[in-house]
């Protein structure tokens, strides 16, 4: 990854700070080194942590100067927002409990924001930091991952150019094994202590966390709108406060239907994220545990496999790609994809050009506060007795 170094001979167009994701964390360094892939954007400064021997501690192993190392995360927005050379952007890494006050209090100093998703515990503070980054004029990207990668961006481009024609049927699933076992007993695995505690992870566990990239997959490749769901959530292992499986059935607006399944409980499984959609004249498969492969089917002839690299891909998925075809490209690829299109939209608005479509192609507070509005519905008619809600 690319650091201020105290030499200074690393420098960078773009700068950036980071909240959480300090020493013992987990996604703050996946961030970090998504970052760091493509040479981008410049580490400057931090608030990692709410101990601040552990932001000390991560500030010099990331070799960061003791200035830019800040107490509190307002202390660090409203100092960088006065400095000359201060952050481009802040990447928030934080328990979604967190996301709105940190990434408010950042906008309002005039600095971009790119957070982790959900993007809030609610609907209304979503839209609330929708309204804002519009009013300041600031770039917002809430990292939705899986819409990185390039046959993923292919299917898109397919379902919009009619290939499989008008879409019939979607079925998506997330289904994991790591919560089998009440392991957040054990307060040493902080990951499952945050994500079964209401408290730091909001309204639901399994949705909340995994449920939501399946409904912000489906709108990205699809482009379609739910219109009303049906959700059963279940807490499965004794004890649980909050859901580790979920079965959701949607109806989408035009008439077409689909249901998700996301699933914490699901032994075998690691993180085996797949969208299969159902149109008048073919499908598409896609599946994240093995990336590089879209599988086309048509009615009237045999099915493909499309390989990323090796096979003709539509313009916008073929520049994203970075490795030749047969060289696994996932998870940090795909990450690294969303900040580097995140970046290069933040450079050119900098420099007063105008973006693109291309440019603009990242996950904004919009599909940030559809997706926490997805979440709250599906809590809402599971806790009803699993009736049909409208969005």
């Amino acid at each position: 990854m690319i650091e201020a170094s105290k030499s200074g001979k690393i420098s960078s167009t773009i700068k950036y700070g980071m909240v959480g994701g300090g020493e013992g964390a987990f996604i703050g360094d996946i961030h970090r080194r998504a970052i760091g892939l493509d040479g981008k954007a410049l580490l400057t400064a931090g608030c990692f942590s709410r101990d601040l021997a552990n932001t000390l501690a991560s500030g010099e192993a990331l070799h960061l100067e003791r200035e830019r190392l800040y107490e509190t995360y307002q202390e660090m927005a409203v100092e960088e927002g006065k400095r000359n050379d201060g952050i481009d952007f802040v990447s928030i890494v934080t328990p979604n409990n967190t996301h709105f006050q940190i990434a408010k209090i950042f906008l309002e100093n005039g600095i971009n924001v790119v957070c982790d998703k959900p993007l809030t515990t609610s609907t209304d503070e979503a839209e609330q930091l929708e309204k804002l980054a519009a009013a300041k004029d600031l770039l917002f990207c809430v990292t939705y991952t899986y819409t990185g990668y390039p046959a993923v961006k292919q299917a898109r481009e397919m379902i919009k150019r009619g290939k499989i024609g008008d879409i019939r049927f979607v079925n998506a699933e997330y289904p994991q094994e790591w919560l089998s076992e009440p392991i957040e007993k054990n307060p040493d695995n902080k990951q499952a202590v945050w994500r079964t505690d209401p408290n730091q992870s909001g309204i639901s566990n399994c949705v909340g966390d995994i449920g939501s990239h399946v409904e912000n997959l489906v709108s990205y490749v699809t482009g379609l709108e739910i219109e009303s769901l049906c959700a059963r959530l279940d807490k499965i292992v004794e004890g649980r406060v909050l859901d580790d499986n979920a079965t959701i059935m949607v109806n989408y607006k035009g008439g077409t239907t689909g249901i998700y399944w996301s699933s914490q409980i699901a032994a075998g499984h690691d993180n085996d994220l797949s969208i299969r959609v159902y149109g008048s004249k073919g499908s598409l498969s896609w599946r994240q545990e093995d990336p590089n492969y879209l599988k086309v089917s048509y009615l009237d002839k045999p099915s493909q496999i499309l390989s990323r690299g090796r096979d003709s891909f539509y313009p916008r998925p073929t520049e994203i790609c970075r490795t030749p075809a047969g060289h696994p490209e996932g998870y940090f690829e795909a990450f690294g994809t969303i900040y580097t299109t995140f970046i290069g939209a933040l450079a050119k608005n900098k420099a007063g050009e105008e973006l693109s479509d291309a440019d603009l192609d990242f996950p904004t507070p919009k599909e940030g506060a559809s997706g926490v509005k997805f979440i709250e519905k599906c809590v809402e008619s599971s806790e009803k007795g699993a009736i049909w809600i409208k969005i």
